[in-house]
């Protein structure tokens, strides 16, 4: 039997299987599902667990085989979990997994749990899968999709009475939220978490989940973005130092210096192509006090200066990846302040740059 995962709890609430398939690479989901089976099965009697990780050809099969065909000595009901991280049981465990399969059918002693990373097409179309699927419920646990995280999150906020502003300013907060934790479900999960124990149930404003989610996802590195563009040469000169002291790697902070340039080059064509600004803006997800600063140095960035600081770090990148080129320096921190300082002066008033 196929299962959703978004049809697990109203299964649960009708009653347990024996048999129970998890295959995916959502770690949290996957996690969040397996803790509901094994929730169920302790709220009916499950009192015991035994966890079995498939590791290398020599695993014992046995073991598990005899752990699902036989009651528990000291409960009345057990959970046996198989974990199979590479996904391959082998020959030996497509046989294992085919007799445990036969096993859970009607054992209303043994809940058996198996956890799978996710498979291919032609692992589905085994015949140990087949005979997980035919005895038991297997769930295939998709990840969720850039265009779905914002929803998702939402739905998250909601579980702990928060929420969003509602219209554009709202969906605003929730791209920028996806933004932060794309590819990283766990990361989203953390975050919420933390907003959850910072502020009370009600409305979330953008300033308060921009302040909580950059504080967490290398919060330095964001605040060093922000130094260059409102042109703080001296804070952006001690943020380098402070950063290369904690170890942050020079690739990161390229990049994020990086990034900025390209996204002023692009905010800037676009102008000059004919979209208003605040358009531009949007269509580059510049969004919060970027958005601001954005606005504030565009008028003074030319064309060239944006290509000449464009060259610059595609010259930087070289060397962080350790090229050398004439005129810089050969070490990374070094020509990492160069490009930053360039980016930071070009960024800062007049008064200032003469100051500086």
């Amino acid at each position: 039997m196929q299962l959703a995962l978004n049809q697990l709890q109203p299964h649960l609430q009708k009653g347990l299987r024996s048999l129970y398939a998890l295959h995916g690479d959502e770690p949290l989901l996957v996690q969040e599902a397996a803790d509901a089976i094994r929730a169920a099965a302790r709220s009916q009697g499950y009192t015991e667990r035994t966890v079995h990780t498939v590791a290398g050809a020599h695993f014992d099969w046995g073991a598990v085989l005899a752990a699902g065909g036989s009651m528990s000595l000291f409960a009345d009901r057990q959970i046996v979990e198989v974990r199979i991280p590479s996904g391959k049981p082998g020959k030996e465990g497509s046989v294992a997994l085919q007799q445990l399969a036969q096993q859970a059918e009607g054992n209303e002693g043994v809940l058996t749990l198996v956890l799978l990373p996710r498979l291919d097409r032609m692992s589905t179309q085994g015949a140990w899968f087949s005979a997980l699927e035919t005895s038991g419920v297997t769930i295939k646990v998709d990840p969720i999709e850039r265009a779905q995280l914002p929803a998702w999150i939402a739905a998250r906020l909601a579980r702990h009475g928060q929420r969003v502003l509602a219209g554009e300013a709202g969906q605003r907060t929730l791209q920028f939220f996806a933004d932060r934790v794309e590819g990283n479900l766990l990361a989203a999960h953390q975050e919420i978490e933390k907003l959850a124990l910072l502020y009370p149930p009600g409305e979330l404003a953008y300033e308060q989940v921009e302040a909580a989610v950059l504080n967490v996802a290398r919060y330095d590195v964001f605040k060093l973005s922000e130094a260059v563009l409102a042109g703080q040469v001296q804070r952006v000169q001690r943020m380098l130092e402070g950063l290369q002291a904690e170890g942050e790697a020079e690739v990161l902070v390229h990049y994020t210096l990086a990034e900025d340039i390209r996204a002023l080059k692009r905010v800037k064509d676009a102008m000059a192509a004919g979209r208003p600004l605040p358009m531009a803006l949007r269509e580059q997800r510049v969004w919060g006090l970027k958005e601001r600063l954005f606005e504030r140095v565009l008028p003074r960035l030319t064309p060239l200066a944006l290509d000449g600081l464009l060259h610059s770090a595609h010259v930087v990148d070289g060397i962080v990846k350790g090229l050398k080129a004439p005129g810089w320096p050969t070490d990374s921190w070094q020509a990492l302040q160069r490009l930053a300082l360039e980016l930071c002066l070009a960024c800062a008033p007049a008064h200032e740059k003469i100051s500086a």
